[in-house]
Parts: structure tokens; sequence; C-alpha cells
């Protein structure tokens, strides 16, 4: 800071009055920032750069945990998530932890029986958790009930959500009205929650529907009201001043570089449009400035390749649209690319709205988001003119038997009874809670995996993640090497990079010999591409011997002489239609991946006879499971893959004859 602006601060704090009601705030930058902006992969060790300095300011609490963290550090960071939990509750003393906790599914993408859901919050309060932020994905709170009564066992603090959606452009309709989002609030407050959170996970509220939203829900309980609300539309900074005008209670804000597009509005411009009024924050800007300058300078530059720069514009109005939240969008642009198939992005966009529709217009949030995206693609990708849903995922068809609740409105009827169609738990969907038709896991989980399980957090993670939980507690006891690729990145391998890429744009990554050959008449020029980048080379072949030109010669008409089919480059993509239609071989019919994924289990082994349309494969794509099914009749042969394998579309799945 200049010595002008230092000044300039010093003299707001000698005539800055203290608030009569201050605006609380919950810091997101260590949990939804990096989650939002990229790809959740921020660890522990940059966390605990700034975590002293946060832990100065005042938030109200800290959000550090829970969401897709718990997923990512084990399975692209290497990292144990309960270690980070108590690591840095030894830097952030004062200020108490939040997490944000799906309910049932915990921090995965179904629901877990009751023995795993109760471990799981036990462990996570004994380990340093403060605040349950609670939501669940349908707004059915018989899915809070096994939660809830282990955080209050534990004399934690349960904030209650209402995740927030619409089927109108603003608030009102038949579905999300206020009457709705009132009537929720009050289950929460019988529920005992401590406090109440609109969850607007997509940036939808709009700046005077959540002040009328606010101002009603006031009038009814006296639980302190939070705001959760994504920058993503380009309306939350609007809508949390109105927010702050209706009286609610809490802010979700981040700091400055893990703030705006599909993160939150940033804390800095709050805390000065607050400032001298009744709802002033009290935070000092000064520590705030310096909390960003570490992270600009030490922190983001280790992640900035896993920034969308693609987009100039930091809102994205689409949202308002397809409602789909920015980490789940990334998502499906990155799986139509993987899939070579980003030109269907439009169609995806078009799909998505009756798809969520024929699913009980259910909110779109983790894990809801992902069964309407991924189904969105593959309806996209695999249905014919006559066959809506061909490919149907496992968590469809898990919705669909009530296995996630009680949808806002009844699922499409023809649509329900095609996906229960040969559904093991029966083709009858059940009305009552969820867990109650699923037995205990814990037992079942410590007899699969053994002693690689040392205690009970890691118990929890091989029961929510069983495929990259194991790998990763392999690698945590030196029982499997560690890939490269969940090493960390250093500040040295940033600066080595730049430099490399500055001395490329410059042409200097060869160096120049002063005794340049002149270029001869044998001067060709190549096309390189690279990635999204794209050369020009010039390649001057040496040696004595001229390049070999055949000239065109008649020859007489002959018969075709059979030749050997050239082998297809490794990075080649497998044609669409070779994937619908599995190519037969001399020894049988190819199954192929139709996506890029990775291998959760075989269903059939090698020797084992099966019929068409009978499940050989489950593959995940996108967190989500897909039962892949024989194109034909036979036995199955040639299973090269196993469990916890990666695959890319096309990929030979295993041979049928």
């Amino acid at each position: 800071m200049s010595d002008n602006v230092v000044m300039s601060a010093m003299n707001y704090d000698s005539n800055r009055p203290a608030a009569s009601n201050p605006v609380k705030i919950m810091d997101l930058s260590l949990r939804d920032g990096h989650q939002s902006l990229f790809a959740t992969r921020g660890r522990t060790e940059d966390m605990i750069q700034v975590a002293e300095m946060m832990d100065e300011i005042g938030f109200w609490a800290l959000e550090t945990w829970g969401g897709a963290t718990f997923d990512t550090m084990h399975r692209f960071l290497n990292e144990d998530p309960w270690e980070r939990l108590r690591t840095l509750k030894r830097y952030a003393k004062k200020t108490p932890f939040s997490m944000l906790l799906r309910a049932q599914n915990l921090v995965g993408y179904r629901n877990y029986a009751d023995d795993v859901a109760t471990a799981f919050v036990d462990r996570a309060a004994e380990n340093g958790m403060d605040i349950f932020r609670t939501f669940d994905a349908l707004n059915d709170y018989r899915n809070f009930e096994t939660v809830v009564k282990q955080i209050k066992k534990s004399g934690k603090h349960f904030q209650g959500c209402m995740c927030y959606t619409l089927t109108e452009p603003r608030l009102g309709g038949e579905v999300y009205n206020l009457d709705y989002y009132v009537g929720k609030a009050k289950e929460l407050v019988d529920m005992g929650a401590d406090s109440i959170c609109i969850k607007d996970m997509a940036g939808m509220i709009a700046p005077y529907d959540v002040y009328a939203l606010v101002k009603a829900l006031k009038a009814v309980v006296t639980v302190p009201i939070h705001l959760h609300s994504h920058f993503t539309s380009g309306m939350a900074s609007m809508s949390q001043l109105k927010a702050v005008e209706a009286g609610v209670d809490i802010l979700d804000t981040c700091m400055t570089p893990y703030a705006y597009r599909t993160s939150h509005p940033a804390i800095e411009p709050l805390v000065m449009s607050l400032l001298g009024t009744n709802r002033d924050t009290g935070f000092d800007i000064r520590k705030l400035a310096a909390i960003n300058e570490v992270l600009e300078k030490q922190v983001m530059p280790k992640y900035k390749h896993l920034l969308d720069d693609s987009k100039v514009s930091i809102i994205d109005i689409n949202v308002l649209l397809h409602q789909t939240p920015g980490g789940m969008l990334s998502n499906l642009v990155n799986q139509l690319r993987e899939m070579d198939a980003l030109d269907k992005i439009d169609e995806v966009y078009k799909e998505l709205p009756k798809v969520r529709k024929d699913l009980g217009q259910i909110p779109l949030v983790t894990p809801t988001s992902q069964i309407v995206g991924v189904q969105t693609v593959n309806n996209v990708l695999h249905d014919t003119p006559d066959e809506r849903y061909k490919m149907i995922t496992g968590q469809v068809k898990d919705l669909c038997y009530g296995l996630y609740g009680k949808t806002a409105v009844p699922i499409d009827a023809e649509l329900q009874k095609k996906a229960l169609k040969g559904y093991p738990r029966g083709e009858e969907p059940i009305t009552c809670r969820p867990a109650e038709v699923l037995v205990p896991e814990l037992e079942k989980a410590k007899a699969e995996i053994g002693d690689l399980a040392a205690d009970m957090d890691d118990l929890l993670i091989y029961a929510q993640f069983p495929v990259t939980g194991k790998k990763f507690l392999e690698w945590k006891y030196g029982r499997a090497e560690v890939p490269d690729s969940v090493k960390p990145i250093t500040m040295e391998s940033v600066k080595k990079q730049d430099e490399l890429i500055k001395k490329a744009k410059a042409g200097e990554l060869v160096e120049r010999k002063a005794d340049a050959p002149a270029k001869s008449e044998r001067l060709r020029t190549f096309n390189v591409f690279l990635d999204n980048e794209y050369f020009s080379v010039e390649v001057d072949p040496t040696g004595d011997a001229p390049p070999v030109v055949s000239a065109p010669r008649a020859v007489a008409a002959a018969a075709p002489t059979p030749v050997a089919a050239p082998l297809a480059p490794k990075a080649a993509v497998v044609p669409a239609a070779a994937v619908a239609s599995p190519v037969a071989e001399a020894h049988g019919t190819r199954m192929l991946a139709p996506m890029p994924g990775m291998i959760i289990k075989y269903l059939k082994n090698v020797g084992d006879a099966v019929t068409k349309g009978e499940a050989v494969v489950v593959l995940e794509a996108m967190k989500m499971e897909n039962a892949l099914v024989a194109p034909c009749d036979g036995v199955v042969k040639g299973i090269k893959l196993k469990s916890g394998d990666t695959v890319a579309k096309g990929a030979v799945l295993c041979v049928i004859e």
C-alpha cells in the first residue's frame, strides 16, 4: 500500500464508530473459492501461508472443508482430508471452522447408510469442525435426521440449508415460491437449526427477490439468516446489499484472488461499501490487503494452469437460462471436449432443462447437478430419433427409485418405469426415508480394506470412495508408488515453466548458432498443432541424398491386393458410429468405452456368458456411474483392465465372442 492509502485508511479507522448491527462474514476462500475457480485443487501447504492472517480478521467462520475437498484431496492431491482439518486448526485457533455437509450424502455422491453417516459426523467434530452447513439436493429434510442427531450430540452448530432454485425467471411460480422457502425454514427450525442458509449455488437470486425472501424469513423465524450466492450471473454483489437492507445476519464472501466468476463476491468492496453504516463489518482493509498480497504472489501462480482464461467476461448470463452451477458447467465442457463432442454443447444446453423437468424439477446442486448433467450428455450423444434415455446412469435409476429422496414434483412416469426396469432393489419406487432401505456399511468396508485402514478416519475414506480411497491409502502407507501427477507444483517449477514459455514466444528455445547453414531448396514447411496453439515450422533435411519423388505412371488395371489396415495413432478418437455399433473382429465383438472415465468394476469375468443388453462393466464418468451393457450374446474375453484404471473414449473394455 502507498503511504497515502495507509493514511486514508487510518483516518477512516479514527472516525469509525462501532456498528450497532454489524453484518457477519464467513470466508469461503479455503473451500468454495478454489473449488469454484480451480477445480478444488488448493493444497494445505498454500492455505497455511494465510491461515494465521485470516484468523485475525474477525470472520464469523472460515469454510475450510467439505464439499468436493474430501474427494479431490485424496484422489488428485495425495492429501489426507482429515489431516488438513487438524493442520489448519493449529494455525487458525480463534475463528470457528465450517464445512459443507451433503446430509446423508456426506461428502460423496450417494446416500450412505446411517452407521457411516453417524461415524463421519462424529469424526469431523473430533478432528476440529465447528459448524456443519447441511444441505440436501432435493430439500428433503428426512435426509437430515441421522447427521443432525450426531451434530447435536457432538455439541456443534447445525446450519440448515434451503437449496435455492427456480422454475421461473424470478421468484414465483407453482413450485419454488415464497411460501415454499418459508415452509422449508420452519421445518429447519423444528429440526433444531442454529441458523438457516439460503444456498444459491448457481447465482440465481435477484436483488429484490432476496430482499423479499429475507424479510419473509425474519418475520417467521428467530435464528440467524445466512446468504450464500455465487457470482456466476453477476447479481450476487447487488443481492448481498439488498439482503443487508432486509436484515440478513451473515454473508459469504471470498478474498479477492479467489472471488468472482463462478465463485463468490469479494470481501473488500463489501467492507468499504458498509463502512460507517450500522452494518459495518469492522474489518481492517489493510489486513485484508496483506492477505491478498500473499495469495496473488505466492499461491495463485501455482494454479493458473487450472484457471479458465478462455472467456473475457467474468459473468455468465447463460446460467439464468440453464441454471447449471459453474463447477458443473466446466465439468460438462471438459467431458464433451474429451469425447470430441464439444460442438454438441448448445444441444446440451437445450436438453438440460428437459431432463431436469423429467426428473422432478430438482435443484441443480451436487449431486443432482451431476445427475442431470451427465444424463443430459448421454441423451445428446446416444439417443436416437425413436428412443430417448437410451443410456440411463445408475444415479438416475437410484433417483427414480427414491434413494435420494422426494422430488419437488413427480418424476416423469414413463422415464421412471424405464429406469426401474430390472432395477436390483425393485421396480416400485420407495416412499420412506431413503436410508431406511440401506444396510449398514462399515463392517463390510472394514472386512474389505483390512489392515490398510489404520483407524476410523481411513475406514471412512474407503467407505465413501472404495476405488480411489483404496488407491490413496496405498499411497499413504507406501504400498504403491505415488504418481507424479498428484505431487505438488512448486514456485520454482512455475518460474521455470514461465521462462520456457517466454523463450518459446521469443523463438529462443533452441540456442541459435552463429554458423547456421543457409536454407537449401529441400526446405519444407510443416504445420504443428500443440493443444490450441499453432506453429509453422521449417524443416531442411540434412545429408547428400535428395528426396525421392515418384513420377506418376500409367499401370494396367489389376485386381485390388488386400492390405493390412494401418494402426490408428495412440491418441486417435474412435468415431461415434464405432461406439454405437461395436466392431466385429475375427475373434469376437469389441465392447468399447462410449466416453472417457474410470473403471469402477467388472460385473462379468472372463469366461462368463452374457446376453445382449446385460450389464458387463461399470464406468464412472464425471463422478456418475454408467452400467455398460453387452452389445451381443456371447462369452466375455479379453479383459485387460481393472478397477481404478482410467480409460479414453473408444478403449476396448472387453471382447465378446
